[in-house]
């Protein structure tokens, strides 16, 4: 849910150096300058748990650094004693609450000091001229006002200097104490910051008194998170344990109390499964250890106890040989996305192990002339507030550099809306991909001109930031942003913004549980200082106390708040109660009613890891049942973490209401139940009458009215897309009292990240983050680009492999309008072939014959057919027709039909299975037929095609003889091939297929293929597209009139 955007932002606090042109050579000045060079490199890098401020040192220096915007606000340069008495600065530390920093240095000493941020004194006070005559808003000088007050100023004090005579290993900084991982002896000592009570201040626990480490070597990292009160510990044979820190345990009779409980999770058994470096997520409670393998293992820790089992481990970008060592890891503030840098480059993934963004794609040599060393290797990287960026530091570089970052909206806010559309939040901006607005019979485009770009009114940013969550209206009409308080709201049509005129309005409130849309109204879960309520805000009026349309008090804070079919709001609280509301609008005015709720007290352990609710209403009661009875009706779908949560009403003995409740998926990133799509929920008893339409516009209401996959349930895993048809058989498989297994789902592959699926369409939509090098410009940046893949396909197949013709005939029914139909169909036929060609099923398990019946049905069916056999082996044609009629019979129907195209493309059939003179007296058949329609370039293919059978042109000449096309009288020598085409750049070979050959489209001038197709990547590499793709990136079905039958690619 992550994508590098841009090029990245370079920042440097070295000195202007002066060149001194003494030596002739210049190379004085060479190694002047690299000395310099050497000693302001960045040698350790560390963010405030905020994100407001950063600390990074070099062999001399502690800098202090604001985020937003990244200013320099403080600098320490030791003096030349220090560096002698303590040595050079070796890493940073940062106490949590940004007060006290620690430089560790190579001889083995903590040097600590204080930061104050002083909220009177300024600097980078900025001074704009009076007499300038351009008209400005209010909120365009309130941001020149505040420029102009600068920045607050950063104060750093020298504190103490702390010895550790045993060594340092590695050194973590807490809320309340410091934690040093000793070498000699290895142990592990707590400092608090300020001596206790009892005037103690420093603990020990040797490790070789730890009987949970089974191997008594040293701690050669720690990490530590504080929202799950658990950190990491790497060992120096390369395992890792998770560590909880014991606070008021009695000392044991035969030793000191016991200062640490851990559990080993990682146990490698080869050296190059070692541990060399670990992150945390809280949000899905993962752990990620980095291999000296460059690998990467990521564990679910699922209590406290040492359960801690392997979850994935995400693809790494290249072999260790291409990556280097993993020298740094990190996880987003959100969770949602992993960095990983490396010895010569880094990469990102999804939560879950989706690929995206990389250097490794990179042309070294261009970045190598470039300088850009953030593409060649980094030494670390840190995640800046709200998981807009990432800060990047190279090995001997005095630079940083700042890589801006796109996240999706479902990571701050999750609804449906959200997932139905692809809605994009940078530091400063939005991105939205309008291509779903198009009309149906359109393709999804990747035209960058979709994008509409949303710049978040700079008033709110300045104060606000960062954006913490965003969400879109169902329609995409409307916008809605929240930062650390306030809100804000956009109409995409009219490009204007709301926002709150009254500053004290705006703080007097924090979003806390997400927003959602219904119509025009903006629906928000807030939390004030005195309450947690449900504001509802209308677009048509402005943002002000006054204008608030309706409030609803809530007994505890929201966890997350949903729209669930037309007008049902669900809203998921702290104290385990699941409200369900109607929203109630009468003429001009909106309210919500209560009128269910339901205690999920035992069932839900955490509320707090509820990361979205939704729920499956059965039809008779979605229709005509009564609301306040929903609760009792309703299957609830809970996010919990990572796991996909179904809870079922039943009735217990005494006739209570209760919930079975079953895990029905995990490691989902996000799910989308369809119907939860307003558009999707029309009803022919709800629609108003038809009036004489388009077909078009008849297959649209067609669309919306049928049931098709309405009740499908859809979620992404990390890996691959996974789609149950019809969540009603889920709900049947969930009953307690029937033992069935889950229905297994139909499993959609892609080779990019799915933001979103466009039911009426067909496909799933995606982005890429491509990564951009052109020799004429000198940087490199990452462009975002939509990319498609269709689902159809594989649904079918379930279908089919199902027995169930009628779903599959209905489904089709559905699509058959939209253009690139019959290449989906084309993909099912190909892909069931190429499986019964390479494991061939018993006759009584095969599933091309009902995959060949259920095609026959559709007008292109011997397209489809015709097209399928080009691009396959000629091996899997044997397999093909053994269960369709003859090839001649095919070619009849063709001609019957007057697809002469389609019939034209059996002859290379024909041509494989019969003999020369079959074939060739086909051919002039159809270069008669071809001949009456006046397809001059179809009489051109088949000219070639007689060329090439007989290469003295007697069998062509004769042809052009019968059909009354007779050449002029020319020298035989060149008559034939005058007669064939006036390009003699096109070389003619026997069209007889070859074992491992297959006969493919060729179009003369720009060599469009559906199979392997060619690319141009923006990087300037070739990158091959897959079959089953969209028309904008594969050939549609059906024929082309420029494209060619008769010419033979080779073997790819």
């Amino acid at each position: 849910m992550y994508w590098s955007l841009g090029a990245p932002r370079v920042y440097a606090a070295a000195k202007l150096r002066r060149k001194h042109s003494l030596d002739p050579d210049g190379n004085e000045d060479k190694e002047e300058e690299a000395k310099a060079k050497e000693a302001d490199a960045v040698t350790g890098l560390r963010v405030s748990r905020n994100g407001q401020y950063f600390a990074t040192i070099t062999a001399t220096t502690l800098l202090i650094w604001q985020t937003s915007p990244v200013l320099l606000l403080a600098t320490v340069t030791r003096s030349i004693q220090s560096l002698k008495q303590y040595g050079p600065n070796a890493a940073v530390l940062l106490r949590p609450d940004f007060s006290i920093a620690v430089v560790q240095t190579l001889n083995g000493f903590l040097v600590t000091y204080s930061i104050s941020i002083d909220p009177q004194a300024r600097i980078y006070q900025q001074s704009h001229e009076i007499g300038q005559s351009r008209r400005q808003s209010s909120a365009d000088r309130f941001v020149i006002e505040e420029e102009q007050k600068g920045v607050r100023e950063a104060n750093i004090r020298f504190r103490m200097v702390i010895k550790i005579d045993a060594g340092i290993g590695k050194a973590l900084a807490l809320d309340e104490e410091l934690v040093v991982a000793t070498e000699k002896p290895a142990a592990v000592q707590c400092i608090k910051w300020a001596p206790d009570s009892a005037g103690s201040q420093t603990a020990t626990e040797l490790l070789s008194r730890t009987a949970w480490i089974q191997k008594k070597s040293n701690i050669k990292d720690m990490i530590y998170d504080r929202a799950m009160s658990l950190a990491v510990w790497i060992s120096g044979d390369g395992a890792a344990y998770a560590v909880q820190r014991l606070v008021g345990t009695p000392k044991e009779s035969d030793g000191p109390r016991k200062l640490f409980q851990g559990y080993g999770f990682h146990k490698p058994e080869i050296p190059n499964h070692w541990a060399i470096k670990g992150a945390i997520n809280a949000r899905f409670s993962l752990l990620a250890i980095g291999c000296t393998n460059a690998e990467i293992r990521v564990y679910t820790a699922r209590d406290y106890v040492g359960n801690i089992p392997l979850s994935h481990m995400p693809q790494p970008p290249g072999s260790l040989t291409t990556t280097g060592s993993i020298t740094s890891l990190a996880y987003s503030p959100d969770g949602y996305c992993l960095f990983a840098s490396y010895e010569k480059g880094w990469a990102i993934w999804s939560v879950y192990g989706k690929p995206g963004a990389s250097s490794f794609t990179a042309d070294r040599a261009i970045s190598d002339t470039n300088g850009e060393n953030w593409l060649s290797g980094v030494s670390e990287g840190v995640w800046l507030h709200g998981g807009m960026g990432i800060l990047l530091s190279s090995p001997g570089e005095d630079r940083l550099w700042l890589l801006e970052m796109a996240k999706s909206a479902v990571t701050g806010c999750f609804c449906a809306a959200n997932v139905a559309r692809t809605v994009l939040l940078t530091g400063s901006g939005m991105r939205i991909y309008r291509g779903y607005d198009l009309p149906l019979l359109t393709t999804i485009s990747g035209d960058t001109s979709l994008w509409h770009h949303v710049q978040i009114p700079s008033s709110y940013l300045a104060t606000q930031r960062p954006i913490r969550s965003a969400v879109i209206s169902q329609d995409g009409r409307y916008l809605a942003v929240a930062g650390r308080r306030g809100l804000a709201h956009y109409s995409i049509s009219s490009g204007r913004w709301k926002t709150f005129g009254d500053a004290l309005a705006e703080n007097a409130f924090i979003v806390r549980g997400g927003m959602c849309w219904y119509q025009h109204i903006l629906l928000a879960a807030v939390e004030t200082d005195e309450f947690h309520e449900l504001r509802l805000y209308s677009r048509e009026r402005g943002l002000d106390p006054s204008s608030l349309m309706y409030t609803e008090r809530l007994p505890s804070p929201a966890v997350v708040i949903t729209l669930a079919g037309q007008d049902s709001l669900l809203v998921y609280t702290y104290e385990n109660v699941l409200y369900h509301y109607v929203v109630n609008a009468l003429g001009a005015s909106v309210s919500l009613v209560q009128v269910g709720q339901i205690a999920l007290h035992g069932i839900v352990r955490a509320p707090a890891r509820v990361r979205a609710v939704s729920w499956i209403l059965p039809d008779h009661q979605l229709r005509d049942g009564d609301p306040s009875q929903d609760v009792a009706e309703a299957a609830v779908i809970f996010l919990v973490d990572a796991k996909l949560v179904l809870l079922q009403p039943s009735t217990n003995d005494e006739g209570g209401l209760k919930y079975d409740m079953r895990v029905i998926a995990s490691n989902v990133e996000y799910f989308d139940l369809m119907r939860d799509q307003i558009p999707l929920l029309s009803t022919p008893r709800q629609s108003p009458p038809q009036s004489p339409q388009s077909p078009s516009e008849e297959h649209i209401d067609a669309l919306q009215s049928d049931r098709g996959l309405r009740d499908s349930l859809w979620y992404f895993d990390g890996n691959v897309v996974q789609c149950w048809p019809d969540v009603e058989d889920l709900l049947r498989s969930t009953l307690t009292e029937n033992d069935r297994d889950l229905p297994p789902p139909v499993t959609i592959t892609t080779d990019f990240y799915p933001s979103s699926i466009a039911l009426s369409r067909g496909v799933l939509v995606g982005i890429d983050a491509d990564l951009v090098q052109r020799r004429d410009v000198q940087f490199a940046f990452f462009r975002l680009s939509i990319r498609t893949q269709l689902f159809l396909p594989q649904i079918l197949r379930r279908y089919l492999t199902s027995f169930d013709s009628a779903a599959a005939s209905s489904l089709s029914h559905r699509y058959q309008q939209l253009p690139y139909f019959p290449h989906a169909l084309e993909i099912l036929l190909h892909t069931v072939l190429d499986d019964e060609v390479d494991s061939p099923p018993s006759p009584e398990d095969a599933l091309l014959p009902s995959v060949i019946s259920f095609l026959s049905s559709f007008p292109d069916y011997l397209d489809i057919l015709v097209q399928c056999t080009r691009k396959t082996e000629v091996r899997s044609w044997q397999t093909l027709y053994a269960h369709l009629p003859p090839a001649q019979e095919l070619f009849e129907s063709s001609l019957e039909k007057n697809l002469l195209k389609t019939a034209g493309g059996y002859l290379l059939v024909l041509h494989t299975f019969e003999d020369l003179e079959s074939s060739s007296r086909q051919c002039m058949r159809l270069l008669q037929r071809a001949k009456e329609a006046s397809d001059w370039e179809l009489c051109k293919e088949l000219a070639r095609f007689l060329m090439a059978l007989d290469t003295s042109g007697d069998t062509l000449r004769d042809a052009l003889a019968k059909i009354d096309l007779a050449p002029s009288s020319t020298p035989a020598s060149t008559n034939a091939g005058n007669a064939v085409s006036d390009d003699d750049s096109v070389r003619l070979k026997t069209p007889r297929p070859q074992q491992g050959r297959s006969w493919k489209r060729y179009s003369f001038g720009s060599k469009k293929m559906m199979n392997g197709q060619t690319t141009r990547s923006p990087g300037g590499s070739r990158s091959p597209r897959s079959l089953a793709t969209t028309p904008e990136e594969g050939e549609r079905g059906g024929s082309d009139p420029e494209d060619g039958y008769f010419t033979r690619m080779g073997s790819e």
